[in-house]
C-alpha cells in the first residue's frame, strides 16, 4: 500500500533527522571515548596532589600550597569489619559488577528524572576511584560517561582487593587527610588495623561528606551516620545484635586533634578563601586541597599588609591576662564591588585552617548596630540629624534602658544622641518607627536576625546570635556606597591548572535606602569621629565610623566586676570599609577586658586605614543633589507619659 506522498515526506523527513541525531551522538560517545581512553590510569598508583596556587587582585602569586601527604598500607592489614561497612554503604555490589552497576545506573536514572536534575550518581567504588583522574567533581553526564568507561578499564586491569586498596589509601576522610590509614591516626591516633568495630563504622561515614559528617565539628550528625552504617551491617549478617547494641552505645572518643601551625604569608585570609571556595562556590574540598586549582583572589597587598604591620604592634591592643590572649579580627572592603581586600582573624599564633574571627566569630555588636537598626531606617522615615529626642529614665512598656554611664541629658538631638551613643533616644526612635522597621533594614544588608531579636533591646546591640566582623563591614558599605550594598567575596575567578575556567566569584548588588539617606547616615557618623566616641579613629581626611561596646553578661559570676565583653569599631571612607572587633574567646571573670570601641578598636581601625591610604589622594564623600538636612524634624515626646500608647512592632 502507498502512503500518500504528504506522509511519505514526513516519515522520510523524521527518518533522515533521527539517522542524523543517532550519527551525533555516535560522534560524541566516540569522542568522549577516545578522551577517556587516553588518560592514563597507572598514575593512580602513585597519587601526586597538585599545589593549590592563589594570586591578589594584581595576579601576582601570595600562596602556593601542597603539603598533602598519602600514607598507604596494604589492604592485609585494613579490618575486615571495615572493608564490609566501607562497601555496605559506598557500593554494596562492589564485587558483583565489572566497574560500572547497572542496576545503580537505572536507579539513579529514575531518581534523576523525578527530581529534574543530577541528585543521585549511581557512582561504584571503581568510578569514586576513577575520579581522582578528573579534576571537577561536577555531576554531569559527560563526566559520568567519561567516568564509566575509565572504571571499565580500571577493572580490566586491576583486582577487586587492588581497586579497593588503591581507593581507601586515596579518598579524603575530611580534616586535611586523605587515606585510610592518615584518617585512623587523625580521628583515634592509632594504625588503621588496630580500630575497633564502631571506629571502622566512624571512619566509613565520612567518605560521603566529610565535611558535613566530621566528629570535630558535627558530633551528632556522625554519630547518627555511624549508627546508620552499624545498622547496615547487622542487617547483612556482619555483625551479631549483641556487638551492633554495644557498638551504637558506645560515645565517639576522638583524639585531641593535632593544630599545625599555619605558614606563609597572610594565613587567616588564604584560610578564607579556601573557605569561600568550598561553601560558596561549592567545589568539594578535596579538589579545592589538591586539585591544581588557581583562584585569583581581591586581595590588595598593601592593605593586607597595613592589618599585618597593625596587628603586629601589641601597643594598640588592651592588656591581656596571663591566662589569655585578648583576640581580635579585621576586614577590610572595598564599597563599591564588595572585594574584601584583606582581614586577619588572629593575634599571637594561628593554625592552619583555624579560627578566623574576622569571619567566623560571631559577637553582639553593641552600639555600632544603631545605624543599622535605628538610625538608618529612621532617616528613611522622616528624621533628620536636628530631629529632638527624648534622654530621660524612660520605661518602653516593660523595658527600662540605661545610658552607659547611667547620666541622662534631657532633651537631645538625633545627631548628638548617634555621635555621643546615648542608648536612650536610640530605644525611643526604634519604639516611634516600629521594631519591624529596624529588622528590615537589617535584614536587607545581610546582618542574620534570629526571631527573639524582635523586642527593643535591639536598638543597643541586643540579639540572639551577634555578627561577625565581615558582615557588619559589609552592611555599613551601604552608606559610603550611595545606599546601594554588593556582596562582600575574596574570590573574582577559579581556573584549573591549565587556566580553564572553573567558576566565578559571586558578586551581587542589592539597593538598600536611597542615596540621600546612605549620605545623611555619613554626615552623622562623620561627627562621631570629629567630635563623639570615635575620635581615636581619625585619619586626616574624610572618614565616618560608630563604636559600640558590650557589657558583662548580667549573672552572678560577674556581680561587682567592671570591663567590657566586645569591643567595635566599624568605619569607613569614599574607598574601603574596616570593621574591627577586639575581645576574650573565653567568658570567664578572671578575663575581664578594659577597653570599649572608642579606644583600641578606633585606634587599630586608625592604623591599619592610615596605612592603606596613604598613597591614595584624599577624597570627599559625594553629598547626592536631592540631599537636605534643613526640613522640619520630627520630634519624640516621652513615650512613658502616655498612658494608653501601644508598643509598636
Amino acid at each position: 500500500m502507498k502512503l500518500p506522498q504528504g506522509k511519505e515526506q514526513i516519515i522520510k523527513s523524521v527518518l533522515v533527522t533521527g539517522g542524523v541525531l543517532t550519527g551525533i551522538v555516535m560522534i560524541v560517545l566516540l569522542v568522549f571515548t577516545v578522551s577517556a581512553f587516553s588518560l592514563d590510569i597507572s598514575v593512580l598508583e602513585n597519587p601526586l596532589p597538585k599545589p593549590l596556587i592563589i594570586y591578589d587582585k594584581n595576579d601576582a602569586v601570595i600562596s602556593e600550597r601542597s603539603t598533602v601527604k598519602f600514607a598507604a598500607v596494604p589492604i592485609e592489614t585494613i579490618p575486615e569489619v571495615f572493608i564490609e561497612a566501607i562497601t555496605s554503604v559506598e557500593d554494596k555490589r562492589f564485587y558483583d559488577h565489572s566497574g560500572v552497576d547497572i542496576r545503580g545506573i537505572i536507579r539513579s536514572l529514575w531518581r534523576n528524572t523525578k527530581a529534574g536534575g543530577i541528585v543521585e550518581g549511581g557512582s561504584t567504588i571503581t568510578q569514586q576511584l576513577a575520579k581522582n583522574l578528573f579534576l571537577t567533581k561536577e555531576q554531569t553526564y559527560t563526566r559520568k560517561f567519561k567516568e564509566a568507561i575509565t572504571a571499565l578499564r580500571i577493572e580490566s586491569k586491576y583486582s577487586k582487593d587492588e581497586i579497593l586498596e588503591l581507593y581507601l589509601n586515596q579518598i579524603y576522610f575530611g580534616e586535611g587527610v586523605w587515606g585510610i590509614q592518615n584518617a585512623a591516626q587523625m580521628y583515634f591516633g592509632k594504625d588503621i588495623e588496630s580500630v575497633t568495630l564502631e571506629e571502622a563504622a566512624l571512619l566509613a561515614a565520612l567518605p560521603k561528606a566529610p565535611t558535613i559528617y566530621s566528629p570535630y565539628a558535627n558530633y551528632d550528625k556522625a554519630k547518627e551516620r555511624r549508627d546508620l552504617i552499624l545498622k547496615l551491617l547487622f542487617n547483612a549478617g556482619s555483625i551479631d545484635e549483641q556487638k551492633y547494641n554495644q557498638a551504637i552505645a558506645t560515645d565517639i572518643v576522638l583524639r585531641t586533634k593535632d593544630l599545625i601551625e599555619a605558614s606563609g604569608s597572610y594565613p587567616s585570609y588564604i584560610d578564607h578563601v579556601i573557605d569561600e571556595a568550598i561553601n560558596t562556590l561549592g567545589i568539594n574540598e578535596e579538589v579545592v586541597l589538591i586539585g591544581g586549582l588557581n583562584i585569583y583572589t581581591t586581595l590588595d597587598p598593601v592593605v593586607q599588609n597595613a592589618i599585618e604591620t597593625t596587628y603586629a604592634n601589641d601597643a594598640l591592643f588592651p592588656e591581656s591576662s596571663a591566662d589569655e590572649l585578648i583576640q581580635s579580627g579585621a576586614i577590610v572592603i572595598d564599597p563599591s564591588t564588595g572585594a574584601i581586600r584583606g582581614l586577619i582573624g588572629y593575634r599571637g599564633q594561628y593554625y592552619y585552617r583555624g579560627y578566623n574571627r574576622a569571619t567566623e566569630l560571631v559577637r553582639q555588636p553593641g552600639s555600632s548596630i544603631k545605624p543599622l537598626a535605628v538610625y538608618g531606617p529612621a532617616l528613611e522615615n522622616g528624621y533628620n540629624k536636628n530631629s529632638e529626642l527624648i534622654d530621660e529614665e524612660t520605661n518602653f512598656n516593660g523595658y527600662v534602658p540605661n545610658n552607659y554611664d547611667r547620666t541622662y541629658h534631657g532633651k537631645v538631638t538625633l545627631y548628638q544622641a548617634l555621635i555621643n551613643s546615648y542608648n536612650i533616644p536610640a530605644v525611643a526612635v526604634l519604639y516611634d518607627i516600629g521594631i519591624d522597621k529596624g529588622i528590615a533594614f537589617l535584614k536587607a544588608v545581610g546582618i542574620p536576625v534570629d526571631k527573639n531579636d524582635h523586642n527593643l533591646s535591639l536598638a543597643l546591640g541586643g540579639m540572639t546570635n551577634g555578627v561577625s566582623p565581615l558582615e557588619m563591614a559589609q552592611a555599613f558599605s551601604v552608606f559610603p556606597n550611595a545606599g546601594v550594598m554588593n556582596t562582600a567575596h575574596s574570590i573574582r575567578k577559579i581556573t584549573t591548572n591549565d587556566g580553564d575556567l572553573l567558576a566565578k566569584g559571586i558578586t551581587e548588588s542589592v539597593t538598600v535606602t536611597t542615596p540621600e539617606v546612605a549620605y545623611g547616615m555619613t554626615d552623622m557618623l562623620m561627627g562621631v569621629i570629629n567630635e563623639g566616641t570615635g575620635k581615636g579613629a581619625a585619619i586626616g581626611r574624610p572618614v565616618a565610623g560608630k563604636t559600640g561596646t558590650t557589657e558583662l553578661p548580667a549573672i552572678d559570676i560577674f556581680e561587682g566586676l567592671s570591663g567590657s565583653r566586645d569591643a567595635w569599631f566599624v568605619g569607613y571612607t569614599p574607598e574601603l570599609v574596616t570593621a574591627v572587633w577586639v575581645g576574650y574567646d573565653t567568658l570567664d571573670p578572671s578575663l575581664i577586658m578594659q577597653s570599649t570601641g572608642g579606644s583600641h578598636p578606633a585606634s587599630i581601625f586608625q592604623s591599619i586605614m592610615t596605612l592603606s591610604l596613604e598613597n591614595i589622594p584624599v577624597t570627599s564623600f559625594e553629598k547626592p543633589k536631592g540631599f537636605k538636612d534643613d526640613v522640619k524634624p520630627k520630634k519624640i515626646e516621652n513615650p512613658g507619659k502616655g498612658k494608653d500608647k501601644k508598643k509598636k512592632n
